[in-house]
């Protein structure tokens, strides 16, 4: 697989299919937050088969001396609508924006008991790792962005607001719900950031 090897001094960047391994050491993975158990069951139960068929790609972000799974990230292409901000309503043109989707996003709970000592482990990795590749995607084909379905809880949406991330106005938010939005994400806020 192409990818620009990712490090940093206590991390690394893996494809989840770059080892047989991995899918063995997923099975530890876990999410404490009873909100977070679907991104635990995505990638227990789901990552494998959309890496074959190629709908979404998985990375795993290890602890360089121990080896553990300290997190994981799934992205794959989409795109967005927007309106010239100029323009009023009635008058607004809109444009496409070419992006790539971060579809699941989660930090291994058992990792971070085992760690207390690292904090602020989720804007490391989306830092660190997750910008990087999207960054290096757009070297090769165009993006312009990075997009998110978050979970609609004000706590989450105030976290990824601190990574940059931004909301729509109501009514193109809406207009994405109604014409962009997959149905697995039913319910949840599209945030966006321009990269």
């Amino acid at each position: 697989m192409l990818l620009a090897p990712l490090n940093d001094k206590k991390f690394k960047i893996e494809h989840l299919l770059s080892s047989t391994s991995n899918l063995e050491d997923i099975k530890s993975f876990f999410v404490a937050k009873n909100t977070g158990k679907g991104l635990e069951n995505y990638l227990k139960t789901l990552a494998e088969a959309e890496e074959h068929d190629r709908s979404n790609r998985t990375y795993l972000v290890r602890d360089k001396e121990t080896n553990e799974i300290a997190a994981y990230f799934s992205l794959h292409t989409g795109a967005f609508t927007l309106k010239a901000p100029e323009q009023s309503e009635e008058d607004a043109e809109k444009y496409t924006v070419p992006s790539v989707e971060l579809s699941n996003f989660a930090v291994n709970s058992a990792y971070r008991e085992r760690h207390p000592e690292i904090k602020g482990l989720g804007e490391l990795v989306f830092r660190r790792f997750i910008i990087p590749t999207v960054n290096y995607g757009a070297e090769l084909f165009g993006i312009q962005a990075i997009h998110i379905y978050a979970l609609p809880q004000d706590e989450l949406l105030e976290h990824y607001s601190t990574f940059e991330f931004s909301r729509l106005p109501p009514e193109m938010e809406a207009y994405i719900h109604n014409h962009i939005k997959p149905a697995y994400d039913e319910g949840c806020i599209f945030m966006y950031q321009i990269l």
